[in-house]
């Protein structure tokens, strides 16, 4: 037998043995230049395991809504630690919650890692834009969107109350019924934050309430209105799942999830192509009625394509974030009374109360200086960040600086092309910051808390902060005012157990909705 192996098949297997020798031989000195040991091992992370068993029943969980609290219960009671390796759809993943490393990936370290495949898992919808793109590409994006969250454009919330008016008179038509918030709050946001950036609005709401009248809808189909908002559900749904499924992210797509990304394009295409037509007079001449987002990215390309990738990459932070927000916030009111007096006074005692309070008082900077409103927001965004979970896929051989060995005080080696997950959902319930009653609601503890640094971490940090964090702080703000001068009772009416059940596609929500009533 083995008379009939070949000189050169020889020559290969020493090859692929030298190879392997070679980077095991770096990986060990790599280890022990910087002190590396190994974190801890997840329990069942064999390959087999790792590649199909815990991705099936991760996904299950995920379809249950049990999915954040399943990985919050494996780190700080199974595991009893922070940091932990695991295999996960044939990967090698390092997965993390200590604050040092979350600081590390996003901040000091920056230039290690990056999105990895995360431009594939979200081209289809989303194309080119700034949170598809690393390197060169991000940072011309960053550039190019960043004076369009100027504090002018932030402070401009009156232009929200059209909206907030006819989700008012909703829910007066809805007295003495339950309401699912939730779904109002998506829709208000598509509808404020198309209108902020196509200069129109899709008005979710006002066909809601033409329905509610049993008026036809007059919703143009030219443009795609009707269409536009399920489509562009639908599709962010398929993204989170590409991205969950990592290596496996092409079995992911079918005909919904193509037609769904087309609806979208062409929703978006129709106000480009308007757009496009105008000549820098009648841009400038435009722009003098209102701040339109689209129009004054228009003054720095006139890239079709580009226009259209950067749009929907900012409709979904600029929606889904903020409506995610707002209905957790009405969520952990209702189920606490005495928050919702607190506030409620305080929100008297400034902006009046009643549907002829001071608008015009309500603003950027009076917002700022409601503590116990902040306090209110603050706890929300740290029980319910709205990216609860992240990765990063290292660009190079690095490290992290703790979570290696039994103490996990040392460091943890990272090898090139390795992915680092970090959960930010079980960074803000770690005790050691937050106290006992890490996983209760009690604004009261921002009155309390010591500076936290990487353990509060609600809008991303580092380079990649959050480009549009005080214009959903403010929209948020300024409903939640504007909601409890209107109606100044709100009863629960969730029947489900706490913590509630969560949907995580692109961002986090409730997974049964916000039940309550408002009058």
């Amino acid at each position: 037998m083995f008379e009939q192996i070949t000189g050169w098949q020889i020559a290969v297997v020493g090859a692929v043995i030298f190879y392997f020798g070679a980077i095991f031989a770096r990986e060990q000195a790599f280890k022990r230049k910087y002190g590396c040991k190994s974190p801890k091992v997840a329990p069942g992370s064999s390959p087999w395991d790792g590649s199909i068993r815990l991705l099936l029943r991760l996904l299950r969980m995920k379809k249950e809504g049990t999915m954040m609290d399943y990985i919050c219960d494996f780190f700080l009671t199974d595991l009893g630690g922070r940091s932990m390796y695991i295999r996960l759809a044939g990967k090698k993943i390092i997965c993390t919650t200590e604050p040092e490393n979350v600081k590390a990936i996003l901040a000091t370290q920056f230039n290690d890692f990056a999105l990895g495949n995360r431009h594939e898992h979200f081209k289809p919808l989303l194309g080119n834009g700034i949170f598809t793109l690393d390197d060169e590409g991000w940072k011309h994006s960053r550039a190019m969107l960043r004076p369009q969250f100027s504090r002018e454009q932030v402070a401009h919330v009156q232009a929200l109350e059209p909206h907030l008016q006819v989700l008012a008179e909703i829910i007066r038509r809805s007295k003495g019924k339950t309401i699912d918030i939730q779904e109002l709050f998506f829709e208000l946001t598509v509808d404020t934050a198309s209108e902020f950036l196509f200069g129109e609005s899709v008005d979710s709401l006002k066909d809601r309430l033409a329905e509610m009248k049993g008026v036809p809808r007059t919703t143009s189909s030219i443009d795609g209105k009707a269409d536009f908002a399920e489509a562009f559900n639908t599709a962010q749904g398929y993204l989170a799942t590409r991205s969950f499924s990592q290596s496996f992210y092409l079995f992911v797509t079918n005909r919904e999830f193509r037609q769904s990304c087309s609806k979208v394009h062409r929703f978006a295409k129709h106000y480009v192509d308007k757009a496009l037509q105008l000549s820098p007079q009648q841009l400038d001449e435009v722009s003098k009625s209102g701040y339109v987002f689209l129009y004054e990215l228009v003054k720095q390309t006139r890239n079709p394509t580009v226009l259209q990738d950067q749009l929907l990459n900012i409709l979904v932070a600029g929606r889904d974030t903020t409506a995610g927000l707002l209905s957790f916030v009405f969520y952990e009111l209702a189920r606490n009374p005495e928050v919702f007096e607190k506030l409620k006074q305080e929100v008297y005692s400034t902006f009046g109360e009643g549907d002829d309070a001071n608008i015009d008082g309500i603003t950027f900077e009076s917002l700022k200086k409601c503590e116990y409103l902040k306090q209110v927001i603050n706890e929300c965004l740290r029980l319910y960040p709205s990216v609860p979970n992240n990765f990063r896929v290292a660009t190079k051989d690095t490290t992290l600086p703790l979570g290696g060995g039994e103490d996990e005080k040392s460091p943890i080696f990272i090898s090139k092309g390795q992915t680092v997950a970090y959960s930010i959902f079980t960074t803000h319930r770690l005790e050691e910051y937050y106290g006992k009653d890490a996983r209760e609601f009690r604004p009261e503890r921002w009155t309390e808390l010591k500076k936290l640094g990487w353990a509060y971490v609600p809008f991303n940090g580092g380079p990649r902060i959050c480009l549009g964090q005080q214009f959903a702080l403010t929209e948020a703000s300024y409903i939640t005012v504007r909601l409890l001068q209107m109606f100044p009772n709100l009863i629960s009416k969730d029947t489900g157990s706490y913590p509630p059940k969560k949907n995580v596609h692109l961002t986090m929500s409730l997974f049964d909705g916000t039940q309550v009533e408002m009058y």
